[in-house]
């Protein structure tokens, strides 16, 4: 079953006021950026998910940008797989200047996204 968007919105709006999962595996569930926003929106709130597994749900750059602008602020991830997501150079620079603040996650995953050379200067 592939919750896609729609169920990635509601997940999002269960984990701004859960506070008690620590893991949340997503992969293969059709999420692109519009779910990716909304889960971005939740990790900004969250302080108790520790692991976010969103592999193979292409969320491209632009759901790349909405994570990257939670993990400025989240301070309770430290393991983000995003592999296989088609956020490309774009997406990785998202991703890169969210690190440069974030302090906490220790696992990070982008295999398979097209990074490219310029995608691993970020």
């Amino acid at each position: 079953n592939k919750i896609g968007d729609e169920g990635a919105q509601h997940i999002g709006e269960a984990l701004k006021i859960n506070q008690a999962l620590t893991s949340l595996d997503l992969k293969y569930n059709g999420i692109r950026h519009d779910g990716a926003e909304h889960i971005g929106e939740a990790l900004k709130l969250n302080k108790a998910l520790t692991s976010l597994n969103l592999w193979d749900n292409k969320i491209g750059p632009e759901g790349a940008k909405h994570i990257g602008e939670a993990l400025k602020n989240n301070k309770a991830l430290t393991t983000l797989n995003l592999w296989e997501n088609n956020i490309g150079p774009e997406g990785a620079q998202h991703i890169g200047e969210a690190l440069k603040s974030n302090m906490v996650l220790t696992t990070l995953m982008l295999q398979w996204n097209l990074l490219g050379e310029k995608g691993a200067q970020h």
